[in-house]
């Protein structure tokens, strides 16, 4: 049984994001008070805000970590149309911030119109790469041609998705079987658009990004995206925060590698939750993608773990205090401490008012 650790977080607004660095040592906080705190994990479990500074001129909606090989490395992005990269240096500071990491602004994207609603970096094997959506219905891959200087980025894709985005998800898969591949959500209020979840496929012959696939049962807006972690399946499960907790599952049909055409799936819905009884505001997956969290406006962060015959159920749930919710048969649900906080947690909750 995992304690919940409150931590006062001291931002001055609604906290938006919290993610956890690659070890799950370091975890950084971003919010409407423009600021993003970064908090490391000390010998004794307990979370010490390590860095805290102003980097938006709107509120900070979401903030991402790169994989450590390429730095302490960290993106975010805004309601004032820009992401921004930051990387950590050390030994850097003055007495008066002795004990306090030093984060350099590195890069600073405005291409967008509209607020940039969502960022993430790619995965490790396709180097360094990070991908923006925002309100204006693009998403925006960068690549940093050279790691050592980042303050250099060049815009190597824009896919237009004709729907205003508030999420991405890239396929964690380095299989060469599977292509590279985008999940884009849309929290457009036009609620007869069906389709606001679609997936993008990058195409080697014509090294643009394609449609792929839209999945048009998905018609209510989505707040978060995510692929689980593939661990070597030939198949891809994706999750969806909506008014609900949604499992997807991605079959590739076979296809002619000569063709240009992008790749086409059998859809499959895995799960589809109600629990929350109001809208999810985030989904994320355990390393091996056999647990999926969420958390809604109930005020609750909830497990989903699949049996042997892939029946999902909810193994543990965890109130916005930190006390867990007993079952019937008396026992706390096996639930860890997932975010680190109750003021993080109601971030995850329904913070975010885009």
């Amino acid at each position: 049984m995992f304690v919940a650790r409150s931590i006062a977080a001291d931002h001055k607004d609604l906290i938006h994001d919290v993610s956890y660095d690659f070890h799950g040592r370091r975890m950084a906080t971003c919010s409407s008070d423009q600021s993003i705190k970064v908090w490391d994990k000390g010998d004794s479990g307990e979370w010490n805000c390590t860095a805290s500074w102003k980097t938006h001129s709107g509120s900070v909606w979401r903030v991402t970590w790169a994989h450590p090989e390429f730095g302490q490395v960290l993106a975010s992005c805004s309601f004032d149309r820009t992401a921004i990269v930051w990387e950590e240096i050390v030994g850097e500071s003055n007495d008066k911030q002795r004990g306090q990491s030093h984060w350099i602004k590195r890069t600073t994207l405005v291409d967008s119109r509209t607020s940039v609603t969502d960022v993430k970096f790619a995965p490790k094997h396709m180097g360094l790469m990070l991908t923006t959506c925002s309100a204006d219905g693009v998403v925006r891959i960068y690549e940093a041609p050279d790691v050592m200087n980042l303050s250099q980025w060049s815009l190597q894709h824009e896919i237009s998705s004709k729907l205003s985005c508030s999420c991405i998800s890239w396929n964690p898969s380095s299989s060469r079987a599977h292509a590279p591949m985008i999940a884009v959500g849309s929290d457009d209020s036009n609620a007869t658009y069906g389709g606001k979840v679609q997936i993008y496929e990058y195409n080697e012959l014509t090294r643009k990004y394609a449609k792929a696939e839209t999945l048009m049962t998905v018609t209510d807006a989505v707040h978060d995206i995510a692929f689980a972690p593939n661990l070597g399946r030939s198949f891809h499960v994706l999750a969806i925060a909506t008014k609900d907790v949604r499992i997807f599952k991605l079959v590739p049909l076979r296809k002619d590698n000569s063709s240009s055409a992008p790749t086409k799936f059998e859809v499959q819905v895995l799960a589809q939750f109600d629990s929350h009884n109001s809208q999810v505001w985030r989904v994320s997956w355990n390393i091996t993608s056999t647990i999926l969290a969420s958390s809604g406006d109930d005020g609750c962060v909830r497990l989903w773990k699949a049996n042997y015959m892939d029946n999902w159920k909810c193994t543990g749930i965890l109130k916005g205090d930190g006390s867990p919710v007993y079952g019937s048969s008396g026992q706390p649900g096996a639930l860890s401490a997932v975010l680190g906080s109750a003021s993080a947690l109601s971030a995850l909750n329904g913070a975010t008012g885009r």
